[in-house]
């Protein structure tokens, strides 16, 4: 079973920390985020990713509600596709998703009372209610980034080449859609952008600039490879491309005219991912990312960062004579993490929808 998509992606946490490149790294910030991203769920008592999915819902039951209303509790709704009880079809015309005026997501539907529609249709109450549609605890936010360079001729390939514009906003653990399917990004790889250094590169930290044929395929925030040398564009002005050298802790070095420059443009996925169907793409097809709440994407990067530094130190405190955690906990209580976690909450958290009082 595919694990469900972290809220921030491993460059995230890598930039944070300007952390170097590495496979124990990597494995580290990806358990991380992990970890955090179900943390958050728990608080939060919701989940944020989007799902295209069936759910059933019993009816009636002991949610106390009139006939016509089904509270749908941790499962909301960005937008229903279908309807049923007791296996009959209920026209969506005849459905009403609330609250309206500030869903998505929704967390009731119910049955327009101007219509004959009705729920209850089946033999028993278990499980009478089935709803089609794509679930969300948060308004849906997606960004479009960049296009296929290439098709995607196989449901069963399992990567992806992307523009410059979307190799520099995606990301390991990125969500991103392309048509109606989703995949979540595992890993990326360096492609050739087909260009090529058009002059010479000198071995100096102030030779900056890099010449290309075409500066329209390449993005600020974009990393290059050539050589073995790791490059981070920082702007773009016509046909130059202004880098920051050995970005990554990558080894400075000189570069002749001709040298081939390669992006981590091939991004290995899972297909069909989050209740998605795997599907052909044509080349020039529309990569779009989805965005987490930017409060929950911050958390989930200070909880991964706070649990790297935990994991680093043994999870071992050392008290002052005073009794107060010393100067050299190297970071294993976050000053701002309990604050950020109450904004999260107050923000995202799913209130019970009944309280004593």
């Amino acid at each position: 079973m595919t694990q469900p998509p972290a809220y921030a992606t491993r460059e995230d946490v890598m930039r944070a920390i300007d952390a170097q490149p590495s496979a124990k790294s990597a494995r580290q910030i990806d358990r991380a985020l992990q970890s955090s991203s179900r943390d958050i769920d728990s608080l939060c008592h919701r989940v944020f990713y989007p799902t295209v999915a069936t759910r059933y819902f019993n009816w009636p039951d002991s949610q106390y509600r009139p006939s016509w209303r089904i509270w749908l509790d941790d499962s909301e709704l960005i937008s229903l596709t279908s309807i049923t009880s007791g296996g009959v079809a209920i026209n969506l015309a005849d459905v009403l998703l609330e609250p309206n005026r500030s869903g998505p997501p929704y967390n009731r539907v119910e049955i327009n009372l101007g219509s004959s529609a009705a729920l209850g249709g089946g033999s028993t109450h278990q499980r009478d209610v089935g709803m089609t549609g794509l679930w969300a605890g948060c308004p849906l936010a997606e960004t479009t980034v960049g296009t296929l360079t290439a098709a995607v001729a196989s449901t069963t390939a399992t990567t992806v080449t992307v523009t410059g514009a979307a190799s520099a906003e995606l990301g390991v653990g990125s969500v991103l859609r392309v048509d109606t399917e989703r995949m979540l990004v595992t890993s990326r790889t360096m492609a050739s952008t087909g260009q090529t250094l058009a002059a010479d590169l000198a071995a100096q930290k102030n030779a900056v600039t890099i010449t290309v044929s075409d500066a329209s395929g390449f993005a600020v925030d974009e990393t290059i490879l050539v050589g073995a040398e790791r490059m981070l564009i920082t702007d773009i002005a016509g046909t130059s491309l202004i880098v920051e050298r050995s970005d990554g802790g990558s080894v400075l070095a000189a570069h002749t005219t001709g040298a081939t420059i390669y992006a981590p443009r091939t991004l290995t996925v899972t297909r069909g991912a989050l209740g998605t169907t795997a599907a052909t793409h044509s080349s020039g097809a529309s990569v779009v990312r989805w965005d987490p709440p930017g409060l929950v994407r911050d958390l989930t990067i200070a909880e991964a960062l706070n649990r790297m530094t935990n994991e680093q130190a043994g999870y071992v405190r050392t008290k002052r004579a005073s009794g107060g955690l010393s100067s050299n906990d190297q970071g294993l209580v976050a000053r701002d993490l309990p604050s950020l976690r109450e904004q999260v909450y107050a923000a995202h958290g799913r209130k019970a929808r009944h309280r004593g009082v």
